[in-house]
């Protein structure tokens, strides 16, 4: 099937700057919901697409998303929330953005043209059969990251995409593909809007669902929390609260002798 490059068709929406602030909200709340849409459409490759990561993690290995400018930061974002949230070492999630950490916080594009580079830094983490590898990229053609799953593949690691445009070079190199189609951007060619979008949402649902099944949440509420502020730590006092039936007194005691809201449910209901 051919290649057309949705993400970098022309806007449906025209002279926007002669456009009011209520008229250019309402139009990009429009094509946001479209990002919705999209996603809707996809969910059985989304699921697909878990249920090859999650084995994987629950015996022990690891979860790897590459990608190169918005794509990228996508992925490190969602890397970077699994510690906090779940409790888990930062290598268990890792995000690799072309560039690396300086392109975090400033644009470094030439990087994501370099075909090798991806693999290279895969290969400084010792990845290896055991783990998952995720390309992201709106287009599907990035080099950065269309080099690191060819890579993967020869080196037998499983791979997936979540990519804006059907039958691209980088699903090509996929064993499960997500493909949102979300269409021309607002902004022509601007793929940190809808496909930004579509990309955060699919990454949320993969990072929770992998950890729920890995056994980090109980009930609906998130056991291995790291409790690292003020917050947190009322937050984690009202789960052992509202989980042992107790009263706030007593769950603090309990989150002070074991630092650890499981540990603090686990110990009081075996005792």
């Amino acid at each position: 099937m051919d290649f057309i490059k949705i993400t970098e068709q022309e806007s449906n929406h025209k002279d926007l700057e002669k456009k009011s602030v209520s008229e250019l909200v309402n139009a990009m709340h429009e094509e946001d919901n479209n990002a919705l849409k999209a996603v809707n459409k996809v969910l059985p490759k989304i699921t697909e697409l878990i249920k090859e990561i999650a084995p994987k993690i629950k015996s022990g290995g690891r979860l790897f998303y590459i990608g190169a400018g918005t794509s990228g930061r996508l992925g490190v974002l969602d890397a970077s929330e699994c510690p906090p949230t779940f409790g888990t070492p930062p290598e268990k999630v890792v995000g690799l953005v072309a560039g690396g950490i300086p392109a975090l916080y400033s644009s470094i594009e030439i990087a994501e043209d370099d075909l090798t580079q991806a693999w290279k830094d895969l290969s400084e983490h010792n990845v290896t059969s055991n783990d998952f590898v995720i390309g992201i990229a709106a287009s599907g053609t990035t080099p950065y990251v269309v080099g690191g799953l060819k890579q993967c593949q020869k080196n037998n690691i499983l791979t997936g995409c979540i990519v804006c445009n059907a039958n691209s070079p980088l699903s090509e190199y996929a064993d499960f593909k997500v493909e949102v189609i979300v269409g021309p951007e607002f902004l022509t060619g601007s793929s940190r809007l809808k496909a930004g979008t579509a990309q955060k949402l699919i990454l949320n649902m993969i990072s929770t669902i992998s950890m729920i099944l890995d056994g980090h949440v109980r009930g609906n509420k998130m056991i291995d929390m790291q409790m690292s502020n003020a917050k947190l730590n009322i937050r984690a006092r009202k789960i052992i609260m509202e989980e042992l039936g107790i009263g706030q007194e007593e769950a603090n005691k309990l989150i002070l002798k074991h630092k650890s809201i499981r540990k603090a449910i686990d110990n009081y209901l075996n005792e």
